[in-house]
């Protein structure tokens, strides 16, 4: 458990999996919390589940992390309702599946939109504050496709590659003021789509991880964790891969 007393963090895509598991490590850790997401009604039992392990104060804020406007209006909000911005996680994120061939248009654009200038407008917006205070730490949630590249998920691993780089330029930008930006790349995650899959196909993808197993929430909270605190004060433009080895 990490310290996060007087700290302030938001966390998008924070209603369910991976999300929630980042957003109740810091709220053990004492941090309050904003917790965005567009699942209103388990964005709000998160919230409950926050201030229950040791939260001081815990929001919901929904908004669209595509809408550059809503997302400055989003900080501007946390800034009055906590009076600072610590901690940001950039979880929010969608994957789209198809070959390219049959990709469509609009599937691609709203991929591209939440994953990656989702990533990019909440960075933006939460710099200001952040510079200000001459400290922060940024956690972006990317994935292993995004360096491996995945048949079928063309949009989901350029979305996650390019968050990838976006990471190391403003690492690179912020860290003469004290900011670091670092990005988390899980591998296979056991969530409820992994759950719903037949036990062949869970083995099959076991087979893949060195590990021999799929990494859990939690595993990614850890890290989330360690990198948003302190004990990370030397850490910033890295690429942490919480895969269980499935890319070295």
């Amino acid at each position: 458990m990490y310290d996060f007393k007087g700290k302030t963090a938001l966390v998008t895509g924070a209603a369910r999996g991976i999300g929630r598991a980042i957003a109740l490590e810091l709220a053990r850790g004492g941090a309050s919390l904003a917790l965005n997401d567009v699942n209103e009604a388990a964005a709000k039992e998160a919230v409950e589940l926050a201030e229950k392990e040791g939260a001081p104060k815990a929001k919901f804020y929904k908004f669209d992390v595509a809408d550059s406007a809503a997302c400055n209006a989003a900080i501007d909000s946390v800034l009055t309702d906590f009076g600072g911005l610590h901690i940001l996680v950039n979880n929010a994120g969608i994957s789209i599946d198809a070959l390219v061939m049959r990709f469509k248009d609009e599937d691609w654009k709203k991929t591209l939109d939440i994953n990656l200038t989702g990533a990019f407008n909440l960075m933006r917006a939460a710099t200001r504050p952040m510079m200000k205070q001459r400290s922060g730490a940024i956690v972006n949630i990317a994935s292993v496709v995004g360096e491996t590249g995945n048949a079928g998920q063309a949009a989901y691993s350029a979305s996650k590659g390019a968050l990838i780089a976006l990471t190391k330029t403003v690492a690179r930008e912020l860290a003469s003021r004290s900011i670091r930006v670092n990005a988390v790349a899980p591998g296979f995650i056991d969530t409820p789509m992994t759950q719903a899959l037949p036990e062949a196909a869970k083995a099959k993808l076991a087979e893949a991880i060195p590990l021999a197993r799929l990494g859990t929430a939690q595993d990614i909270a850890d890290c989330v964790a360690w990198l948003a605190s302190d004990k990370a004060s030397y850490v910033t433009g890295g690429v942490i891969r919480v895969n269980g080895g499935m890319y070295m």
